[in-house]
C-alpha cells in the first residue's frame, strides 16, 4: 500500500482535531433537563443567564456544561425518631422536590449536583425529628397523622427556603410503633369503643323508656278527660240516637222502649 502524500497529513490531523473539537463542543440536553454553563476562561459558573434548555447546543470546547434534572423528583426516607415520651418510632416518608429552574446556576455554584444529600435529606430528617418529638405514640397511631405530615412539610420548606430548591410535598407513608406499644394502644382504643357502644345502648334505652312513659301519661290523661265528660244524660242521648238509626234500618227488629235498667231501649230480634 502506498504511503499517503506528506501534503495530506496536515489535512488528516486537522480533520481529527475538528472532530474532537466538535465532539467536545456539542451538547444535547434531554427532555426534563437543563444545563449550567461553566466558562473555564471566564467567570466560572454562569449565574446571570437562564439555564440552557432542552435540545442541541454548541459551546466552546474549553467550557463545560453540567446537566440537571429539573422535573419533580421523589425522595424516600426511612427514619427512626423519638416521640415526646422517648419511645423510638420509625417513619416512612417521601418528599417531592425539584430545583428552582431560574436559580440553577446558583444551585450548582453553592451546592453542586449532589444537593439532595447536602440539604434535602438533612432538612427532612431534622424536621421529622422536631415534629415527632412533640407527639405521643397515641397521636401518631390515630388522629394526628395528617397534622404531623403538614408540620413536617412546613418545617422542611422553611429550612430549604434559600437553598434554590423547591419542596412540593411531604407524605408520611407509614408510622411503625414498637409492638408492645401498638398492642397497648389497640387495647385502649377497643375499650374506648366498647365504652362508647355501651353508653349508646344506655342512652337508647333511656329514650325508649321516656317515650313509653310519655305515651302512657297521654293515654291516661285522655281517658280521664273522656270519663269526666261522659255523664248519664249524655249516654242516654247517645242511646236514643242509636235507637232511631236502628229503627230506620230495612231489617225488621223488635224494640222495647225503656226496658233496660237505665231506661234504654232493648233490641229483641232482627227477624
Amino acid at each position: 500500500m502506498e504511503k499517503l502524500p506528506k501534503v495530506a497529513l496536515p489535512f488528516i490531523i486537522g480533520a481529527i482535531i475538528l472532530v474532537v473539537v466538535l465532539a467536545k463542543s456539542a451538547v444535547t440536553i434531554d427532555s426534563g433537563e437543563a444545563g449550567v454553563l461553566f466558562k473555564t476562561f471566564g467567570d466560572g459558573v454562569v449565574v446571570d443567564e437562564p439555564p440552557m434548555g432542552e435540545g442541541f447546543h454548541v459551546v466552546a470546547p474549553w467550557n463545560k456544561v453540567y446537566i440537571y434534572e429539573v422535573r419533580q423528583q421523589e425522595l424516600f426516607e426511612k427514619m427512626k425518631v423519638l416521640s415526646s415520651n422517648g419511645l423510638e418510632i420509625q417513619i416512612d416518608a417521601s418528599a417531592w422536590y425539584e430545583p428552582v429552574y431560574d436559580e440553577l446556576g446558583n444551585l450548582h455554584q453553592s451546592l453542586g449536583q449532589n444537593y439532595l444529600q447536602r440539604v434535602i435529606q438533612p432538612a427532612i430528617r431534622s424536621a421529622a425529628r422536631s415534629v415527632i418529638g412533640r407527639y405521643t405514640p397515641d397521636d401518631l397511631y390515630s388522629t394526628k397523622r395528617d397534622a404531623i405530615q403538614v408540620e413536617i412539610f412546613q418545617e422542611t420548606k422553611k429550612i430549604l427556603d434559600k437553598q434554590f430548591v423547591q419542596l412540593n410535598e411531604v407524605l408520611v407513608r407509614d408510622v411503625t410503633l414498637p409492638p408492645t406499644i401498638k398492642e397497648a394502644i389497640e387495647r385502649k382504643l377497643k375499650q374506648e369503643q366498647e365504652s362508647l357502644e355501651y353508653e349508646f345502648r344506655l342512652e337508647s334505652a333511656r329514650k325508649e323508656a321516656e317515650k313509653v312513659i310519655i305515651e302512657a301519661k297521654g293515654k291516661a290523661e285522655s281517658n280521664r278527660i273522656l270519663s269526666a265528660s261522659l255523664t248519664d244524660k249524655i249516654l242516654q242521648d247517645k242511646g236514643i240516637e242509636a235507637t232511631v238509626k236502628l229503627s230506620e234500618s230495612s231489617n225488621s227488629k223488635v224494640i222495647v222502649i225503656g226496658s233496660g235498667d237505665s231506661g234504654m231501649p232493648i233490641i229483641l230480634g232482627n227477624q
